[in-house]
């Protein structure tokens, strides 16, 4: 089983989009794709979209359509892990 890639977005005129560290495809359609990355849930938004390119071992994903959100719902994990480094960064700041 090959590792699967750290996290990368990239969004090239709107159209066309290419994911790295996606782990599941949890929701699918017309208008709305939303996926499960190593970084919390990610959900684009936009009109026409479809996948184009699914490979979960390597954790890559490419779409096309328009994209008009591109947005991440952090889950309770990571917003755990985000707290925790807040507060290391906290005691060091001032």
């Amino acid at each position: 089983m090959e590792e699967q890639a750290g996290n990368k977005v990239t969004l090239t005129d709107r159209k066309n989009l290419a994911l790295a560290g996606v782990k599941h495809v949890e929701k699918f359609n017309d208008d709305e794709i939303m996926l499960d990355t190593n970084m919390g849930i990610l959900s684009l938004k936009g009109e026409g979209l479809s996948i184009t390119q699914l490979d979960l071992e390597k954790g890559t994903l490419t779409a096309q359509g328009f994209f008009a959100v591109i947005q991440f719902k952090e889950n309770s994990k990571t917003i755990q892990r985000l707290r925790g480094k807040n507060k290391v960064f906290g005691r060091f700041s001032k």
